[in-house]
């Protein structure tokens, strides 16, 4: 079946992009755009569109930047351009049951995770920090619940010793453009299956914060090297060195044989930055000083060492 939708599309990060430029891209069009609004960014602190903005008036797509969906006038806002989907990426704004019920086929989410697991704010990063081998993308049926609706179409997505947050952001934000245009044409077809999910399987994965990045020591090497690739765009996880934060950006687990203390730093060479923990240790391969600049361990080394430092717990 070729039916051209007409689709509001909700998102504002970097993840959002790709399944916009998808539609756009497609025989469907995109009616509106609804994006957070406008903030100030950078040193200047100038407003600067948002990526999913910016894409929008590239094509000159209308954009609503309501800051709720809640009251009446929002939603005949909505209902006034007779949407035949909505989908919805990283919006950041509840959807009451009157928006959801708008459009003709109702409103689909793009997840990163596989749901019931990490469900809510930061799914990429839990997935992370708690070690698991494995995350993926779910596209999903939108409920009035907190990502609890029917899963349509599921894609999964290894998570490797090498890939860290912003690695496993880029790879979903493009899985999900895919799955994305699955269910659509699924839909058109009258071939989807949707899956109620169980309840009982649900992990949440609570809202990121800064002060979560500060790394104690004493926990095992791979516990902080899961913080450290779960947090390495953002907050970043960080140690103090002379009582300023020392972000660090990579990091892998290694073997320690050495009588040394929790935060000790043991060996340095072109490979990394070998630091004590509380069972083996951490090598950190990319770190930032305050102030400075991003750079690989080999050469961060070029211009200091940091061997006989030893980080607090």
């Amino acid at each position: 079946m070729s039916k051209k939708l007409k689709i509001i599309y909700a998102g504002t990060p970097d993840f959002s992009v790709p399944a916009l430029q998808a539609l756009i891209d497609s025989e469907h069009e995109v009616v509106a755009v609804y994006t957070q609004p406008d903030r100030p960014a950078g040193r200047g602190r100038k407003i600067r569109f948002g990526p999913v903005k910016q894409l929008a008036v590239d094509h000159d797509i209308p954009v609503e930047q309501t800051t709720t969906l809640k009251t009446d006038e929002a939603q005949q806002t909505l209902k006034e351009y007779q949407p035949d989907l909505m989908v919805v990426a990283a919006y950041s704004l509840i959807l009451p049951q009157a928006v959801l019920d708008i459009p003709i086929y109702g409103c689909l989410n793009i997840h990163a995770s596989l749901l019931p697991r990490w469900r809510g704010a930061a799914p990429i990063q839990r997935a992370i920090q708690a070690g698991d081998t494995e995350t993926g993308v779910t596209i999903m049926q939108m409920a009035a619940g907190l990502d609890t609706g029917d899963m349509l179409h599921k894609i999964h997505l290894p998570i490797t010793a090498n890939d860290g947050g912003q690695s496993i952001h880029d790879k979903l934000a493009e899985a999900g453009a895919k799955g994305l245009m699955t269910v659509i044409e699924q839909l058109l077809n009258n071939e989807l299956q949707p899956e109620v999910q169980d309840d009982n399987l649900a992990t949440y994965a609570h809202k990121l914060s800064k002060a979560e990045g500060e790394i104690d020591w004493t926990k095992p090497a791979k516990e902080i090297d899961c913080l450290i690739r779960a947090f390495d765009a953002w907050p970043t996880a960080y140690t103090l060195y002379r009582g300023k934060p020392l972000k660090l950006l990579a990091s892998q687990v290694i073997d320690n044989t050495s009588q040394a203390a929790a935060g000790d730093v043991i060996h340095e060479s072109k490979a990394g930055i070998d630091i004590a923990a509380g069972e083996g240790a951490v090598r950190i391969t990319r770190l930032q000083m305050p102030g400075g600049k991003k750079l690989a361990a080999s050469d961060f080394l070029n211009a200091r060492s940091l061997l006989s430092e030893t980080f607090p717990n």
